[in-house]
């Protein structure tokens, strides 16, 4: 409606002079201000209805690529353990084997140097002759040979008896129950991979023993059962891919970490106290400061280059050892760690110095007894992430041939877990993935489990110290 001009606000000559130059701005803030007596307020106008609406369109389409996000990963997690949950279980053939001393101790003198003279093959035709008595003891008809019908067991079964009889020489002369793997081939089989359609160009299996392992398998001498050397055996060759297991990476996983953290956490936490507390305010510290920033969004694979050119051309240090991996790691971790413990000493107030300061507390003793031990949640859960991202990282290791290298025995003693060639959880399951047999993939997607289940137990701990230790100020 109509409004006197100047506004009845503008009472002065001065506010008159200051209304009619700012007349469209005064005008404007008015309106806002003042309700318009032709329209209720209970009437939303066409204005407040568009804001409304573009409100609720903003909320959907948050809440759709909320749902998007969460079904990618509830497709990825299912794929996961879909198809990796079979390396947890292994398909086994138990039988009696009989250790005839002919074969193994032909001068029956039991000694141990002469036991260790008969190799594998000496062992492989007491596995055919096993598979003959199964057939005739329980009535099986089948066209295969002995040759055939051995087959169907791991090429690792001859050298699991030999390592056995070597054990214990007094099974020589007696018939012993064995359980051995059977190949992956059967393994597939009877968990569903192989299929008789699958197998029609297939050298490596024929239908023939599919039927044979059929008739074992209602004999109940080929089941399924946990594989507890998944997860603490060894790698294997390629010709025995279901003997082969993640434990010797885990260890060597688990050494790389020690080093990352005995490394990474005091260079760090040192690093982050320097700059914050006591480093001047100057263009070296600025020049630092960035440089750390920028080295936290360096590609990976350059601190795997820098390892390969540093520690191993120049420095000699052991290729593949988890050692010089763990100092790769460290490298690639300490800008992390320096950023996070900044933030959680920047996030003690300032009045806890000042209170420290004045009632006579050093620079130092401010630092160490009051700013730092607040601070250790932050700091806590910085190098918590730090290393989970360290555990997960397969390009730096790539570079220093840590999956060049089969490793297939655990080692001994600490010097040997650091220094002897071995391998990585991510690297282990990368050669994995490279490998042709479709076993090897599954035992991929098990290490994938495996692998998760050790970053997801780090981040909720991260997590439980955070609100644990957290103050609130």
């Amino acid at each position: 409606g109509f409004r006197p001009w100047p506004h009845p606000i503008c009472t002065d000559l001065g506010a008159k002079y200051l209304c009619t130059l700012l007349r469209p701005k005064i005008s404007r803030a008015i309106r806002m201000i003042e309700p318009n007596p032709h329209k209720s307020l209970f009437v939303a106008s066409a204005q407040t209805k568009r804001r409304a609406t573009a409100e609720k369109r903003f909320h959907m389409l948050v809440l759709t690529a909320i749902f998007i996000a969460l079904s990618m990963l509830a497709i990825l997690m299912t794929t996961i353990v879909a198809k990796g949950s079979g390396a947890f279980q292994q398909s086994f053939i138990t039988l009696d084997v009989a250790l005839l001393e002919a074969k193994l101790d032909k001068k029956g003198t039991r000694n141990p140097d002469n036991l260790k003279k008969v190799t594998t093959f000496g062992y492989a035709p007491l596995i055919k002759a096993a598979f003959e008595q199964v057939v005739v003891a329980r009535g099986i008809e089948t066209d295969l040979t002995s040759k055939d019908m051995a087959a169907i067991v791991s090429k690792s079964a001859a050298a699991q008896m030999r390592d056995r009889v070597l054990n214990d020489p007094r099974l020589i002369g007696t018939t012993a129950e064995f359980k051995f793997l059977a190949n992956s081939w059967i393994d597939g089989y009877l968990k569903g991979r192989v299929t008789r359609e699958t197998i029609a160009k297939n050298k490596n299996i024929s239908t023939a023993q599919l039927d044979f392992a059929d008739r074992l398998i209602e004999l109940g001498i080929i089941e399924k059962s946990f594989n507890i050397q998944f997860i603490l055996g060894a790698d294997a060759s390629d010709q025995r891919p279901e003997d082969a297991g993640i434990g010797v990476a885990i260890i060597g996983s688990f050494a790389m970490m020690c080093v990352v953290l005995l490394l990474a956490l005091p260079i760090g936490v040192a690093a982050s106290i320097y700059l914050e507390e006591f480093a001047p305010e100057n263009r070296l510290t600025d020049f630092i400061e960035v440089n750390v920033a920028n080295l936290a969004a360096v590609p990976s694979i350059v601190f795997g280059i820098l390892g390969l050119a540093f520690y191993i051309n120049m420095m000699h240090l052991p290729q593949s050892a988890p050692l010089v991996g763990g100092l790769v790691l460290t490298l690639m971790t300490l800008p992390t760690i320096i950023i996070s413990t900044r933030a959680a000493l920047k996030a003690v107030p300032p009045s806890i110095r000042s209170a420290a300061l004045g009632v006579g507390a050093s620079k130092m003793q401010t630092t160490i007894h009051h700013v730092l031990p607040l601070a250790a949640p932050g700091i806590l859960t910085g190098t918590i992430l730090g290393l989970a991202q360290a555990l997960g990282e397969t390009a730096p290791l790539l570079l220093i041939g840590m999956i060049g290298y089969v490793a297939t025995n655990m080692p001994e003693t600490v010097s040997q877990g650091l220094l002897s060639p071995n391998s990585a959880m991510p690297a282990q399951i990368y050669e994995w993935a490279k490998r042709a047999d479709p076993a090897f993939y599954e035992r991929a997607l098990g290490g994938i489990i495996i692998l998760l289940i050790f970053l997801v137990t780090m981040n909720l701990i991260a997590v439980r110290l955070r609100r644990r230790f957290e103050r609130r100020w």
